[in-house]
């Protein structure tokens, strides 16, 4: 039986698919199974590494951190509040004159770093200059030493914080500062007078000039005494720290670390303290001056400290 309207022997012609279509349809069909082979077979890992490093790159440079200007005002802040503390006089004063100081710290390295607390262990030369106005026992206004710092996190989570070493040479000095003293400017001369005059006229008051600001000072201890009595000097260091009270500050300092010191000293630690204290008594007496011995004395606090803390090597 044939269908209507088609002629006999006449048959329907065979649809075929285009290759180009083929070769397209076949293409698509291994991309979906490539995707999912990945998709399926993707190491978790992976992501950890990529936040890792993305982490890495967001944290800042630790030896930057060792330089950082934020560093260098808490070691600058740390110096002023050990130096008050020392004196004994206002902290805020204090305060006020770390504002006007300069520090600088040449070669700052990056010695070592604690992976678990995040502490980086740093050192450099530091050098502070003192505000204007003001020096320290011997005139100086530059103060130097070789310290080791401590950078790691606040224990409440506020920030960091900066440990600071081997600092004495500066902190000892700072806590003598003086306000350098101004030559007095001449006295003005007497108006003439008038023979004409009334007598009982009297000239105007001279208005006062303003003075240019600069930082507070805290009060220089008065009357400040030694250690020991003063009445029954010796020797020529004993009479120079008699008669300057910066010197004779930091000998009672130095005498009342030692005497702290001799209280929790083993039996070992006792005898070192005794035969240095000797050795130091005999150089600051040869000191041709004062800078010398307000030296030594930052030297022997230093020794005190390093004694106490089994750190000591014999010179």
């Amino acid at each position: 039986m044939t269908e209507p309207g088609r002629e006999p022997g006449v048959q329907r012609p065979v649809q075929r698919l285009n290759p180009t279509v083929i070769a397209l349809l076949g293409g698509i069909v291994l991309l979906l199974v490539v995707v999912w082979f990945f998709s399926t077979n993707r190491n978790p890992d992976q992501d950890k590494l990529a936040d890792n490093e993305i982490a890495q790159g967001a944290a800042p440079d630790p030896q930057k951190r060792c330089a950082s200007k934020a560093t260098y005002d808490m070691i600058k802040r740390d110096l002023f509040r050990r130096a008050a503390q020392l004196r004994g006089s206002d902290q805020a004063a204090y305060d006020k004159l770390a504002a006007f100081a300069v520090l600088r710290m040449d070669n700052p390295v990056l010695e070592s770093q604690d992976s678990g607390t995040g502490a980086l262990n740093c050192a450099g030369s530091l050098s502070l200059d003192v505000p204007p106005g003001v020096t320290v026992v011997g005139g100086r206004r530059t103060l130097t030493a070789d310290v080791e710092y401590t950078i790691q996190p606040a224990a409440d989570g506020s920030g960091d914080v900066v440990l600071l070493r081997n600092a004495d040479a500066i902190v000892a000095p700072l806590a003598t500062l003086a306000r350098v003293g101004t030559p007095t400017a001449p006295a003005a001369e007497a108006p003439a007078i008038d023979p004409l005059a009334p007598t009982d006229a009297t000239p105007a008051p001279a208005q006062p000039q303003p003075t240019p600001a600069e930082p507070a000072l805290p009060p220089r201890p008065t009357g400040t005494r030694p250690s020991f009595n003063c009445a029954n000097a010796q020797t020529a260091g004993e009479t120079a720290v008699c008669s300057d009270s910066g010197l004779a500050a930091l000998d009672t300092n130095m005498a009342a670390q030692y005497r702290r010191a001799l209280s929790g000293a083993t039996p070992a630690q006792r005898q070192l303290l005794q035969s240095t204290r000797d050795r130091f008594l005999r150089y600051r007496d040869r000191c041709p001056n004062r800078q010398c011995m307000a030296d030594a004395y930052a030297g022997r606090m230093r020794e005190i400290r390093d004694i106490m803390e089994g750190r000591w090597a014999p010179r």
